[in-house]
C-alpha cells in the first residue's frame, strides 16, 4: 500500500519524528498527530464534500489509513504533505461516489434541492439563458460549495490546499505529485471556472468575501 506522493522532501520536521514513533506502535505519538491534524483535515474535507458528518467520517478514514500504513512509512516528505496526499485521495473518492449515486437516482428529481439540478441551473445562468436572482449569504455559500464540487479532482484539490491550508505552490506540488507550474495552471483554471459559474449570482461580479475562494 503506497500512500506517498512522488516528490520527496528530506527535511525531518517534528511531525515526521512523531510518525516515526507511530511506526514503532507508539500510541501517544499517534494521538498527538490526531490532535494536531484532525481540525485541519476536517476543514479541508468539509469544504471538499460539503458535509460536516461526512467530513468527520473521512477524517477517521484518513487516520485509519495512516495507522495501517505506519509500518511502510518512509520520511521522504514533510508529514503534512504525506497526510494531505492521503486526504485528497479520500476526498476525491467520496466526491466520485456521491456523483455516481446522483446519476443513478430513480425518478430524475429536478427539484431545487437536487445538487445536480442546481449545478445545471448555474451553468445555464452563466451563459445568460436563465434569469438570476440575488442570493442570501447561506445560499451563496451553498452555491460556492456546488461550484467547487463541479471542478475536476485536481483543480478542486489544489484550490482547497491553497485556500484553506495556505500551502505553498511547492507544497501543493509535492502533495499532488506535480510540478509547481502545473499547480499554478490548475489554480488559474479553477478560479476561472468558479468565476464563470458564480459570477451571475454575486453582487457586482465579486466573489463572496467569506467563502475565501478568490
Amino acid at each position: 500500500m503506497s500512500e506517498s506522493p512522488q516528490r520527496s522532501d528530506q527535511s525531518l520536521d517534528p511531525d515526521v519524528h512523531l510518525m516515526l514513533r507511530v511506526k514503532e506502535d507508539d500510541a501517544e505519538a499517534y494521538q498527538a498527530l490526531l490532535v494536531a491534524y484532525q481540525p485541519r483535515l476536517q476543514r479541508v474535507l468539509q469544504c471538499s464534500v460539503g458535509s460536516v458528518s461526512l467530513a468527520e467520517d473521512l477524517v477517521q478514514d484518513v487516520f485509519l489509513r495512516v495507522w495501517r500504513a505506519r509500518k511502510t512509512y518512509l520520511p521522504t516528505a514533510k508529514f503534512s504533505t504525506w497526510i494531505f496526499h492521503i486526504a485528497s485521495n479520500v476526498a476525491n473518492n467520496a466526491v466520485r461516489d456521491r456523483s455516481r449515486k446522483r446519476e443513478i437516482q430513480v425518478g430524475g428529481d429536478t427539484s431545487n434541492s437536487n445538487p445536480g439540478f442546481q449545478l445545471d441551473q448555474m451553468a445555464m445562468a452563466s451563459t445568460g439563458t436563465l434569469p438570476v436572482r440575488k442570493l442570501d449569504k447561506a445560499e451563496r455559500a451553498e452555491m460556492v460549495q456546488f461550484a467547487v464540487e463541479a471542478l475536476n479532482e485536481r483543480q478542486r484539490t489544489a484550490l482547497l490546499l491553497n485556500k484553506f491550508e495556505n500551502l505553498s505552490y511547492q507544497e501543493i506540488a509535492d502533495t499532488m505529485g506535480l510540478t509547481v507550474q502545473a499547480v499554478k495552471s490548475l489554480l488559474s483554471r479553477a478560479r476561472v471556472n468558479l468565476k464563470t459559474l458564480l459570477q451571475p449570482y454575486l453582487d457586482d461580479g465579486q466573489a463572496p468575501q467569506n467563502e475565501g475562494l478568490e
